[in-house]
């Protein structure tokens, strides 16, 4: 999905609310921004936690920094937005650039945590009503630690068994409707299980986890691909125990396309589903996605590609790029590049649809072509007009990720008549 730049220092988690920030932080606030300004981050160093500077030694913080200040420029104005304890978060406005800066303390006064993204601004409520020919329930899965939150969708009068389809979110921090706190409103899979309950198809969809309501004790850096195949392996398990539903079929939306395919290789699925999926390695599409940009953030993202095919992280990152490939998420990156979409889709024994859209600016028609290639069985649907959200949209880029903020749109109804015709068909 689409990606916004943020400088990621160090990620903390908060929940509870409180209406104003504590006296030590606003001090805490008033000595970062003096010793940035100065260019003195070793100063900024002191007022982290011991714990912090393990995870960010100096000589990192500092190159941070000062790339940092040289794209940013000083920060000239800082305020108060809301304090969610323990974190305090203020509008921070750069010569450059304007972003949110969070602030975490501990009990001693010491920096636990310093977050500086962009500063989000209102969407559109994805809020839409339920659909009348369909009800939902809530979904809690608990794993090894973790915690899948997702609902339910199943036709009104269903009667007997039925089938049912687990929709599998695509990359970022995207929740069970397709939707995330990044800008992104869609509601792409919500508005696909309500097709597929009218068609008497029941449905599953879930937030990633540590998103939303699922949860997870896994910090950034200790993610992996092979997580997410977890989960999805998880819910396969814990539906092909319900007795409500007479086969299983997997839907990979984008990244879970890829999800799906290693999910499915050894589960009892009857059905397999690639919505705009990859036809080649991670580190290609990322490749190819960077080509549209600046030349210095595509060589930024060249060189840390081939640091991660060496195993090997790279902490150089241009802050420019930190929301794509921060250190912290690199070790992710180096997981889900292990994996070619055209070998795994040939373990797949089950009958197997491929859907394209004409106008997806993240994934060119040549990857459902790929993979068409290397699964010769498997049916092919290219969707004219249809962009990588799954809706109508033409190939100006502007016009293109408009929808993306656009959660009232309908989905493309080829593809929705594409979906539920293959699983009508499967025995």
């Amino acid at each position: 999905m689409k990606r916004s730049t943020f400088i990621l220092l160090v990620f903390l988690a908060a929940n509870v609310s409180a209406q104003s920030a504590p006296a030590n932080y606003v001090t805490a606030l008033n000595k970062f921004v003096r010793f940035y300004n100065a260019d003195q981050p070793d100063s900024v160093f002191a007022m982290f936690s011991p714990e912090m500077k393990t995870q960010l030694p100096l000589d990192k913080f500092a190159a941070t920094t000062v790339q940092l200040k040289t794209q940013l420029g000083t920060l000239d104005r800082t305020d108060f937005l809301k304090y969610n304890q323990p974190v305090a978060v203020y509008k921070a406005t750069f010569k450059s650039g304007v972003f949110s800066l969070n602030l975490a303390l501990n009990n001693d006064g010491l920096l636990t945590a310093l977050l500086l993204k962009p500063l989000e601004t209102q969407t559109a409520s994805t809020a839409i009503p339920l659909d009348p020919a369909v009800t939902e329930s809530p979904i809690m899965l608990k794993t090894i630690g973790s915690s899948l939150s997702g609902t339910l969708t199943m036709p009104k009068d269903a009667s007997g068994k039925i089938p049912v389809v687990l929709i599998i979110p695509g990359s970022g921090p995207t929740d069970r409707d397709g939707n995330s706190g990044q800008g992104l409103a869609t509601n792409t899979y919500k508005l696909l299980a309500y097709a597929l309950g009218k068609a008497g198809i029941a449905s599953l969809r879930y937030d990633k986890r540590g998103i939303g309501q699922s949860t997870t004790p896994d910090k950034e850096n200790q993610l992996r691909f092979e997580d997410y195949v977890d989960d999805a392996n998880s819910l396969i398990n814990m539906l092909n125990d319900d007795g409500r539903f007479s086969k299983i079929i997997i839907a990979g939306h984008s990244e879970g396309s890829l999800v799906g395919m290693l999910a499915t290789n050894e589960e009892p699925i009857k059905g397999f589903i690639s919505l705009d999926g990859a036809g080649q390695p991670a580190d290609k599409i990322l490749t190819e996605q960077m080509k549209s940009g600046p030349s210095y953030l595509a060589d930024g993202v060249k060189r840390m590609l081939d640091s991660l095919r060496k195993g090997k992280t790279w902490d150089t990152i241009d802050p420019a790029l930190y929301g794509l490939a921060r250190p912290s998420i690199q070790p992710y990156l180096m997981s889900w590049c292990r994996y070619d979409p055209t070998r795994e889709i040939k373990k797949l024994k089950m009958p197997i649809l491929l859907i394209q859209g004409t106008t997806d600016l993240q994934v060119s028609v040549d990857n459902v072509q790929k993979l068409k290639s290397a699964k010769s069985g498997a049916t092919m649907v290219i969707v004219r007009g249809m962009n990588h959200i799954l809706k109508d949209a033409p190939l100006d880029k502007e016009q293109n990720y408009a929808t993306y903020k656009d959660p009232t749109l309908p989905l493309n109804q080829e593809m929705v008549t594409a979906v539920i015709s293959f699983i009508q068909g499967l025995k």
